[in-house]
């Protein structure tokens, strides 16, 4: 069959997405069918006009594209499957509601805050308008894929009818996530970064997205030192910090030993998983949590929000923690309880390591790359068949 998948822009800089799709175009083409991603060019985003980026890309998205995608479709081939990558592409979905198609969702949280039910995101007046824009767009569509329990959950509250098809499908993780030796990827680590990390380390990986929490990151790992006295560096794997968390880092008594690596290839990232000694995840909230299985698959134990979706890709292999509070006067109590967790699964000793780690391999095994793939490709199929 043909496949078409409706992508995000590459000129909005997301890495995720793209990566999604790749795996999704390059699982297809190795199981001979043809693929075309489309999606939006920078045609207005390339003006040099700083204040008015937004809205060109706006443009580009919204009023360039779609016609392209009006021209595109006169010419269509017969049995041809359009999949839309991400339900955030929603306002492309009626360009083809009326041919077989797929919708794949994520998460829901930018739609959730715009109606009020995070209060750790208030959305503008504007942002608003935007997610009806979007969610009007997905809710044409009539078959949907979802990465979790927790994402088919919220796609059926947000439909306006139940749809022909809502399946769920885990992510498939990528292969080159594998345990290796612990002293040889913290001396590698620490080589290339210019530290001694031979006794170990905290890792979070993540952006600076508010769900990501790395905030309160930083008031765990204040709280964990000050309360248990070891002095195990933090390294925050990433996007640069946001000023929020700059000045969190500033307030730390410990920043000397709390470290942002930016801009590190992916190699470096599954070295940098397979020698922590924890990776702490305490996110709160995601559309699935791929670090976790990522940290699990590389022999590293996991310290995460007893919360789904975290939940359902940590098994029952994580130190879980409560999610974090969104009142003030509760983040002490929070931090101090994370703290401890997090020091229960740094002081394990050799055995009850072993059989954490064994744990968490067994869990993941559930996320196999193919496996995801061959049941992507059964619904496509069933989807164009009907």
């Amino acid at each position: 069959m043909k496949i078409v998948f409706f992508a995000h822009p590459l000129f909005l800089g997301s890495q995720s997405m793209p990566r999604f799709v790749n795996m999704l175009a390059e699982g297809m083409e190795r199981r001979g069918h043809r693929v075309e991603v489309w999606s939006p060019e920078a045609l207005f985003s390339n003006i040099p006009v700083k204040k008015l980026r937004k809205w060109f890309g706006y443009m580009d998205q919204y009023l360039v594209f779609p016609q392209s995608v009006k021209s595109k479709l006169r010419k269509k081939e017969k049995d041809v499957l359009y999949v839309v990558s991400d339900h955030a592409l929603g306002p492309y979905v009626p360009l083809i509601a009326h041919l077989p198609h797929v919708i794949h969702c994520h998460d829901f949280l930018a739609q959730r805050s715009a109606l009020g039910e995070i209060p750790e995101n208030v959305t503008s007046a504007s942002g608003q308008k935007y997610q009806a824009y979007i969610r009007r767009g997905y809710s044409r569509g009539r078959n949907f894929i979802s990465v979790s329990e927790k994402t088919r959950t919220d796609l059926a509250a947000f439909l306006p009818a139940k749809p022909e098809r809502s399946e769920m499908v885990y992510n498939g993780l990528n292969p080159s996530f594998k345990p290796a030796s612990v002293e040889e990827s913290r001396i590698m680590l620490g080589s290339k970064l210019n530290m001694d990390l031979t006794e170990g380390y905290i890792l979070h990986v993540g952006g600076n997205q508010w769900y990501k929490n790395r905030e309160g990151i930083v008031g765990i790992y204040d709280k964990w030192r000050k309360t248990y006295g070891t002095d195990l560096p933090l390294l925050l794997v990433g996007q640069p910090p946001s000023a929020a968390l700059l000045q969190k880092y500033e307030q730390s008594a410990w920043k000397n030993d709390i470290h942002f690596l930016s801009a590190i290839d992916d190699q470096l990232v599954t070295v940098a998983y397979s020698g922590a000694t924890v990776f702490l995840f305490p996110s709160i909230a995601e559309g699935f949590g791929w670090p976790i299985a990522e940290a699990m698959a590389s022999g590293t134990l996991v310290v995460t929000t007893n919360e789904a979706p975290m939940l359902e890709v940590a098994g029952d292999a994580a130190f879980l923690i409560d999610r974090r509070p969104s009142k003030d006067m509760l983040q002490d109590q929070w931090t101090n309880g994370a703290a401890r967790i997090l020091n229960k699964a740094i002081t394990l000793n050799e055995t009850e390591r072993a059989q954490a780690v064994q744990k968490g391999l067994i869990n993941v095994s559930r996320f196999k790359l193919e496996d995801a793939l061959d049941s992507i490709e059964r619904i496509y199929k069933q989807v164009l068949n009907n």
